[in-house]
């Protein structure tokens, strides 16, 4: 009658998760001498694990005179839900050394589980091989968490072939095998099976729309969404509207982001943490800092998600200085920050030019926090160096880190080296460049100018015929501006747009305008082989400046005009926008393949260089 009590009270405490409860529990089945009593000891584990007393339950599974496989199946759950998989994996030969049992069916799941967390395929596989030699070779719950494994992997054809090998397929497999193909690009396939599934809750929702989502399928999932809301499926989970909110930030749709907004707003869930974070990376991304600044100001909790969403918010729209003063804000609330805080500060210090703070970051994050620098924080620190001119030391830096430089980095040394005039350097890290055979045209461009300025001119023309075969790959570029619910694209040429007219009477006049103040067109990024006159009427019709025009003539007057250009912002046109912003007396935010770029009075945000 005792024992049936004391399971009672676990029970209800693992469903509420309250450690104290738990404790007092062991004490009190202690002291009633019940402690190896039955199923009290397992219950115990599984109550310590649920609470998060990852300790007390090793420290009780230890101390077990006699472990069975529901002991093994809830200290192994139990170090899952900790977050401690290597930990999980690395127990598991115990269980068969020590205690001679052999893993069941519910040992195989948190096996299978642990793998999946730590995307560790080849144990997966070694697990999977544990189980068709097990008597439970047939068990549909641990198939459905190998699905999810493999799916979450990328092998989702190994994925495929479990699922279709459950014979009762629970919703678990199909999501699993929805999210998979649509995280992957296997949008049909995602299709096909979601059509197919019997039962289409908010979770297969959900599965199907972040997948597509993290795929870049972003215009896929704001449709899908759409008839998920005609459908009339009840949104009690608010994680679809996180995934839908990335989507907006992923597209730069600022419109659209705050219909999603509204919708936030109505079902209730703005002061979800997960969602106001998202929110505030949307803003950010669509250019309008200010309203990221106001949700970030108005959260009750926030947790490093938060902070960093809004220092790397901040630094991305040079807005240094601040994203700085908001990190001591941090350090002072208690949060520990991240790998992503330190890209965000570093990227920071390199606006403002603060090279011994952003050598302090940088060795701080290593000592004060335990994380080791990667690629990203090589190349943030690289730029910094670069940037204030410290073109030695950067140089140095890019041959003694421990990861291969790849054609970013090298192209942000060249850049400075580029901008600071260091031409002998530049010839080095040109030549070095151009032998890695470089992807991104801006890059040759780059190369050309070096060159050029070094009056080598075999490897100018070397760099152009380059350019000329990239011309087959190189991607259009094209500017998207957003006007209320109106969105337009822009791509460079002459356009056959209904107000091309007025565009074109728009841009001559500011044309003229610009050169009465003193502009000279910057032609060295235009590498066709054609006159000087044609050069220049190739930059007149770069696609930011068509669409900034249609801003002009089109937005309510005084408004910012947001524009959004899938490739970098070209030196001639980032000159242009200084002079529209002060002759048009409006502040324009363009958001290019690198940065944002907040023009106003003349001025940018990112203090011409980019």
């Amino acid at each position: 009658m005792l024992v049936s009590h004391y399971l009672h009270q676990l029970q209800l405490c693992v469903r509420r998760h309250t450690p104290l409860t738990a404790k007092n529990l062991h004490a009190q089945i202690i002291k009633a001498g019940l402690e190896h009593c039955g199923p009290l000891p397992n219950t115990l584990i599984d109550g310590y694990g649920k609470c998060g007393l990852i300790q007390d339950a090793l420290h009780l599974f230890d101390e077990m005179p006699h472990r069975d496989h529901v002991s093994w199946a809830s200290i192994l759950t139990a170090h899952n839900q900790a977050n401690l998989p290597h930990l999980t994996l690395s127990m598991f030969p115990s269980m068969l050394k020590d205690d001679e049992l052999g893993p069941d069916h519910f040992v195989l799941a948190s096996l299978v589980k642990a793998c999946t967390t730590l995307g560790d395929i080849r144990k997966g596989k070694q697990v999977h091989a544990h189980f068709v030699l097990s008597p439970f070779r047939d068990d549909n719950v641990v198939k459905s968490s190998l699905v999810d494994m493999y799916a979450k992997c990328g092998l989702l054809d190994n994925a495929r072939g479990v699922f279709d090998s459950i014979s009762l397929k629970n919703s678990v497999c199909w999501t699993a095998m929805i999210s998979g193909y649509a995280r992957h690009g296997r949008k049909s396939e995602a299709s096909d099976l979601f059509q197919r599934a019997p039962v289409r809750n908010l979770f297969s929702w959900t599965a199907f729309i972040s997948g597509l989502v993290q795929s870049g399928n972003g215009v896929d999932a704001f449709y899908l969404f759409i008839e998920m809301r005609r459908e009339g499926v009840n949104i009690v989970d608010p994680l679809v509207l996180s995934s839908i909110v990335g989507a907006s930030a992923n597209l730069a749709v600022l419109e659209l982001g705050k219909q999603i907004h509204g919708l936030v707003i109505t079902l209730g869930y703005e002061s979800c943490i997960f969602i106001s974070n998202a929110l505030v990376d949307m803003y950010a991304k669509c250019s309008d800092i200010l309203a990221a600044k106001e949700i970030f100001g108005r959260m009750q909790r926030r947790d490093v998600v938060s902070w960093t969403s809004i220092i790397v918010g901040t630094a991305q729209h040079g807005q240094a200085k601040e994203a700085l003063a908001i990190y001591d804000e941090m350090i002072y609330a208690g949060v520990k920050p991240n790998e992503v805080t330190f890209v965000g500060l570093i990227y920071a210090c390199s606006h403002v030019g603060l090279v011994s703070k952003g050598r302090y970051l940088f060795k701080s994050m290593k000592e004060d926090y335990g994380i080791n620098p990667s690629l990203q924080h090589y190349t943030c620190f690289l730029d910094l160096l670069s940037r204030s001119g410290q073109l030695d030391e950067a140089e140095n830096l890019i041959n003694s880190m421990p990861f291969k430089p790849d054609e970013p980095t090298w192209a942000a040394l060249l850049s400075a080296c580029k901008h600071h005039n260091n031409i002998e350097m530049g010839i080095r890290v040109a030549d070095h460049l151009l032998s890695l055979e470089p992807e991104d045209p801006s890059t040759y461009i780059l190369l050309s100018n070096i060159y050029a300025r070094a009056e080598l001119w075999e490897k100018v023309s070397k760099v152009r015929k380059l350019m000329a075969f990239m011309e087959v790959k190189k991607q259009p570029g094209y500017s998207c501006i957003e006007l209320g619910k109106e969105s337009e694209v822009f791509y460079a040429g002459e356009t056959a747009h209904s107000m091309k007219d007025a565009i074109f009477g728009l841009l001559k006049k500011l044309d003229t305008e610009m050169r009465r103040r003193g502009y000279v067109p910057d032609i060295s990024s235009v590498l066709h082989d054609m006159e000087w006159h044609e050069k220049e009427r190739q930059l007149f019709w770069h696609s930011e400046r068509l669409a900034v025009a249609y801003g002009l003539l089109k937005a309510v007057p005084g408004t910012v005009i947001r524009v959004v250009k899938n490739l970098r912002v070209c030196g001639d046109c980032h000159t242009v926008l200084k002079f529209i912003s002060t002759i048009m007396k409006r502040e324009i935010v363009v958001r290019d393949a690198n940065r944002y770029h907040h023009f106003k009075d003349g001025e940018c945000s990112c203090n011409d260089f980019w």
